[in-house]
């Protein structure tokens, strides 16, 4: 039986990363890791975290470029300036922005 994890963040939380200048919104997330070896050792070791939290998706944006983003709980801070994220993928899940987070579309019903 797997272990319940309570996550810090929730799905369409505004965030940013402690130490790289990108900010972002989670689309999804991961109770522990679960992506490649290779992706993780590409981290540098220094900066390299633990596997043992969940880490979220994110349509992430900096000054430049909008990307896809993976992400550990322990290298995210809520982003506390009310400011929209612009990532053009928002859209495609999200209803709008009520000045904190992004809400999701409303299911529909068959």
């Amino acid at each position: 039986m797997q272990d319940l994890v309570e996550a810090k963040f929730s799905i369409g939380d505004v965030v940013k990363h402690k130490f790289l200048n990108f900010r972002g919104v989670i689309f999804d997330l991961d109770p522990t890791f679960n992506n490649t070896e290779e992706w993780y050792n590409a981290i540098p070791k220094d900066f390299r975290p633990k596997k043992d939290q969940p880490f979220y998706h994110l349509f992430a944006e900096n000054e430049e470029i909008f990307y896809i983003a993976y992400v550990s709980e322990q290298n995210l801070n809520i982003d506390i300036s009310g400011i929209p994220a612009n990532h053009p993928d928002i859209s495609k899940i999200f209803s709008h922005f009520n000045g904190t987070s992004y809400v999701p579309h409303e299911k529909t019903k068959n």
